[in-house]
């Protein structure tokens, strides 16, 4: 337990607000390089972006053996005001149910990502291939972190058979979920021209907003569908409306809105972006799509029931399969090697008074160790 404490405080006391660089991957480096890896670094991108710092690192094992990849971020959202001790100093501080570790990165993810590097500490080096894909840029635009490390991964060969991302995926207790999938995630904006004109002159204007609502009012009603065995119901939500207009007696000359889509493998983001775009036009409108993610799936099998037979073996209870909740970096790994997600208890992640059980953090880096045992073969 004090190792890997230990280890999660040096990485929280590192302030890393996305995109982060420099103090907190020094650590991480000084971490893992006792360790045997060799630790590759470099940084991605311009602002306001950029620039991004990511990480990779790889401990080969004998020639042939197979390849389990842990991943994770480092960067963590602004603290904000109002915590009760310094969001960077983290501290441990009683409560009824054991020690509590705070401060900023506590779930989300450094205290996954220091009982990873804990969790290797306990392999020996002939286990086989183990390395590390940490990025400075999860929680921001994600642009230029993972999505460069998995580039950088192909140029030089590296090819996992396995891989864990460490996201707090456990709800009440530790151990009571993991994320064998995740939705798509589409946002799309509308925007909808008019001819600006007084009020009590409209046959000389063309108000947008009429024909925006009626656009808005034919997506919201959309059932895209009724969910799949593993996915709940894709949904649209309406996230803006902005028009802009200071003047009680002015007919606006612009209208426009956003929308996001939060979608199973029933759909992908060109074809929900197609079916708003149609619905657009139709009411005379255009729209500019940016799809953040394709939704996947690692079907329920080996690499589960490994995850399933540690937690357990630790916890005593059974993780729960889920594809619930936002988006996460893994929906970029998925092009690698299977993924699995599975971490922390999420309750207080992006919160003020972020906080890790001191006991969870112990208990999952003995998972953690299984877990990588079972990837490798062992």
């Amino acid at each position: 337990m004090t190792q890997v404490l230990e280890l999660a405080k040096r990485l929280m006391a590192a302030p890393s607000v996305t995109p982060a660089t420099g103090a907190v991957f020094d650590e991480m480096e000084a971490m893992l390089a006792p360790l045997g890896f060799e630790v590759s670094r470099f940084v991605s991108g311009e602002a306001p972006d950029g620039p991004v710092e990511n990480l990779f690192a790889i401990r080969r094992g004998p020639e042939g053996s197979r390849h389990f990849a842990f991943a994770g971020h480092l960067d963590v959202v602004p603290p904000g005001g109002g915590w009760t001790s310094e969001a960077f100093a983290p501290e441990i501080r009683p409560s009824p149910g054991g020690e509590l570790l705070y401060g900023r990165g506590a779930v989300d993810m450094k205290g996954a990502i220091a009982c990873m590097v804990a969790a290797v500490a306990d392999l020996p080096a002939d286990a086989g291939t183990i390395s590390f894909i940490i990025t400075g840029d999860e929680e921001g635009p994600a642009i230029h972190g993972t999505r460069a490390l998995i580039a950088f991964m192909r140029e030089h060969g590296h090819q996992p058979d396995l891989c864990l991302v460490g996201e707090p995926s456990s709800v009440n207790r530790l151990g009571d979920m993991m994320k064998i999938g995740r939705r798509g995630s589409v946002n799309i904006w509308l925007e909808v021209e008019g001819v600006q004109g007084h009020v009590a002159y409209p046959h000389l204007a063309d108000n947008p907003l009429p024909k925006l609502v009626a656009m808005l009012a034919e997506l919201d009603a959309l059932v895209l569908d009724e969910g799949t065995d593993w996915f709940q119901p894709s949904n649209l939500e309406i996230t803006d409306i902005e028009v802009g207009n200071v003047a009680h007696n002015v007919i606006p000359e612009k209208a426009t809105a956003r929308i996001s889509i939060r979608f199973n493998d029933l759909h992908s983001g060109a074809s929900l972006s197609e079916t708003v775009a149609a619905i657009a036009k139709k009411h005379g409108g255009t729209t500019l799509p940016i799809v953040s993610g394709e939704p996947f799936l690692t079907p329920p099998g080996e690499f589960s029931d490994s995850i399933a037979i540690a937690v357990k073996d630790e916890t005593g209870i059974e993780p729960e399969a889920s594809t619930t909740g936002g988006t996460s970096d893994a929906r970029f790994l998925r092009e690698v090697c299977p993924v699995i997600e599975f971490g922390l208890v999420n309750a207080t992640m992006h919160k003020r008074d972020e906080a890790v059980a001191v006991a969870d953090l112990s208990a999952l880096s003995r998972i953690y160790t299984a877990i990588a045992q079972a990837g490798l073969g062992q």
